[in-house]
C-alpha cells in the first residue's frame, strides 16, 4: 500500500505534516511524537530578525476552536539556523521552513539565508501585513501575490509553497496568482480573521482586537477553498484548517489536496498527527485502496 506523495520533486513518506505555528520547530513535541513518522515538520514562521510578537492577552477560546494574535513571535533566522535546523536533521522527515516578513526585502533576506541550509522546502506566509500597502496582507491582492512569488522564486534554491490567506473574496484568483508567479505549490487555509469581546471586562478578549480563528469551526470553509483552488490550478495543494482526525484529513485529500497539515489539534491532542497517519492507513486497508493517489481529488 502506497502512502507516499511527491510535491515539486520532494517525496514524502505520507501526506501528513504539521501546520506552521502549532508545533514549534519539532523539539517541543518530540517527547510525544516520533518525528520520523511524519511526512514533514513545518516550522513556526521565521523572520530576518527576532520578532517580539503582540501584546498579551493573545489567545482566546471560541466555540469549537481558538483565536490567536501571537504576532509571529520568533527568534530570527540566525538562532533558527544555529539551533532548530540541526535538531531537525536528526530525524528521517522532510523539513519545511515557514518564512514571514513585513516587506518583500525581509522575505528575500530569509530565503537567501536558507539557500545553503539542509532544508527541503519553504512555505511563505503571505498573511503578514505589508507595510508598503497600508498593512493589507500580501495574500489579499493577487498582483502582490504574483509579484512576491516571482521575487522569491528568483532567489530560492528550494521549492516554494505559498501559504494563502482565506480572508479574500475569491481564493481561486489568489491561487492562480501564486501559480503565475512560479509557486511550486500552495497551502491553505491560514486562519480566518475574527474578534471576541469579553462582556464582563467590556473590552476585547485579545489585546490586538482581532485574531486568527482556527480549529474545527473553520473546516467546512477550508475544505471548500481547497476544492476551489484545486479546480483553479495545476500545482499541488497542501490542505489544512480544523483537521482533528483521519476523516477530516481525507475530506481535504478527496477535495484535491496532495497533503494535509495538522494545526490546532496538536494543542488538545499532541498525538493527533500520528493518529491521522494511522487512520488514513486503516481507511485505505478497509476500502482496499492500494495507492493514496486514488483518493487525491477523487471528488469532482
Amino acid at each position: 500500500m502506497n502512502m507516499k506523495v511527491k510535491i515539486a520533486g520532494v517525496e514524502f513518506k505520507n501526506p501528513v505534516m504539521t501546520a506552521s505555528g502549532t508545533f514549534g520547530s519539532g523539539a517541543e513535541y518530540s517527547e510525544f511524537v516520533d518525528l520520523n513518522q511524519l511526512g514533514a515538520v513545518v516550522t513556526k514562521g521565521v523572520a530576518n530578525v527576532p520578532w517580539a510578537g503582540n501584546a498579551t492577552p493573545r489567545i482566546a477560546e471560541v466555540h469549537s476552536g481558538m483565536m490567536n494574535a501571537i504576532g509571529l513571535q520568533n527568534p530570527g533566522i540566525d538562532v533558527f539556523c544555529e539551533r532548530d535546523i540541526p535538531f531537525l536533521q536528526q530525524f528521517d522527515t522532510k523539513v519545511i521552513v515557514n518564512v514571514c516578513g513585513h516587506a518583500p526585502e525581509e522575505y528575500l533576506a530569509v530565503v537567501e539565508r536558507l539557500a545553503e541550509e539542509p532544508i527541503d522546502m519553504m512555505e511563505i506566509n503571505i498573511s503578514c501585513p505589508n507595510v508598503n500597502a497600508n498593512f493589507l496582507a500580501f495574500g489579499q491582492d493577487p498582483k502582490h501575490v504574483e509579484e512576491l512569488t516571482a521575487q522569491i522564486k528568483k532567489v530560492a534554491k528550494q521549492p516554494v509553497i505559498m501559504k494563502l490567506t482565506p480572508n479574500v473574496t475569491d481564493i481561486a484568483e489568489i491561487a492562480r496568482a501564486a501559480e503565475a508567479g512560479g509557486a511550486d505549490a500552495v497551502s491553505l487555509i491560514n486562519t480566518l480573521t475574527g474578534m471576541k469581546i469579553d462582556i464582563n471586562r467590556r473590552t476585547f478578549a485579545l489585546a490586538n482586537k482581532t485574531g486568527g480563528v482556527s480549529g474545527p469551526c473553520v473546516k467546512p470553509v477550508a475544505v471548500r477553498m481547497v476544492y476551489q483552488a484545486a479546480q483553479a490550478v495545476k500545482i499541488p495543494i497542501i490542505g489544512m484548517g480544523g483537521i482533528q482526525n483521519a476523516e477530516d484529513a481525507l475530506e481535504f485529500i478527496m477535495a484535491g489536496a496532495t497533503a494535509v497539515s495538522i494545526g490546532t489539534a496538536n494543542f488538545t491532542n499532541p498525538y493527533a498527527t500520528i493518529e491521522v497517519i494511522d487512520g488514513i492507513q486503516k481507511y485505505m486497508e478497509k476500502n482496499q485502496i492500494e495507492d493514496i493517489h486514488e483518493l487525491i481529488g477523487c471528488v469532482k
